[in-house]
This record gives structure tokens, sequence and C-alpha cells, in this order.
């Protein structure tokens, strides 16, 4: 019997890529998600780029909210680090 994949499953992924290596791009977790479980969980966003689909987002936020902030500028994912400012995002 096949397991049906879920957004909770892909956020889990992405949450241990970035354990696994500090971080995580939005560019390569696109491309990855889409390879591995499926393009059903990637969209594409108001300017026409690849992105992550929002129910993906919404399970990686529940997760991972006081162990990963955005770095908005990089466009990726990193660990949360002492020094960071309170809230998700950084510059």
């Amino acid at each position: 019997m096949k397991t049906k994949i879920t957004a909770e499953m892909v956020a889990f992924w992405m949450l241990n890529e970035i354990e696994k290596d500090g971080v995580l791009y939005q560019e390569t977790a696109v491309f990855d998600i889409a390879e591995k479980f499926g393009e059903k969980f990637t969209s594409e966003n108001e300017r026409g780029n690849a992105s992550i689909d929002k129910t993906v987002l919404a399970a990686f936020r529940k997760i991972s909210e006081n162990l990963v902030v955005w770095v908005r500028g990089e466009r990726m994912w990193r660990k949360r680090e002492n020094y960071d400012e309170p809230g998700r995002q950084q510059l």
C-alpha cells in the first residue's frame, strides 16, 4: 500500500534539511519538493515564480516556529541563533 504524502510530511522534510545542512534556500526547496513529493506541493506565486505551496508553508511554520528563521534578502531559512531578533523574519 502506498503512503499518502501530506503537507506535514513535506514540512518535516524541510526542517530535517535545515537541521542537516544549517540552511535551506527557497529555490532549492521548491525544486527538491517537486521532485521528491510531487508538483502538487509547489505552486506559482503572483510574480510567476515557482514557490512552495501555502499548505506546506503553514505546516512548516507550525513545526519550526522557534527553531528556524527566514532571511528574506537571501531567500532562505536557517537555524535560529541566540543573536536573532524576535520573530520569524530576519535581515
